[in-house]
């Protein structure tokens, strides 16, 4: 009984991540010394500190 569950299992969590889709990060113009970047926005904290 618990192998057959373990298969359902394992056959529900390959299904959700084939449907799984990575989306275009949004981009955001950044000015870092007066050159203009477009860069994704989780990283414009990141380029304006100079870390990037």
């Amino acid at each position: 009984m618990s192998g057959r569950w373990l298969l359902l299992s394992r056959s529900n969590t390959r299904h959700r991540r084939a449907k799984w889709k990575a989306s275009v990060p949004q981009m955001v113009p950044v000015t870092v010394d007066g050159e203009t970047k477009l860069v994704p926005q989780n990283l414009v904290k990141a380029y304006r500190r100079g870390l990037l």
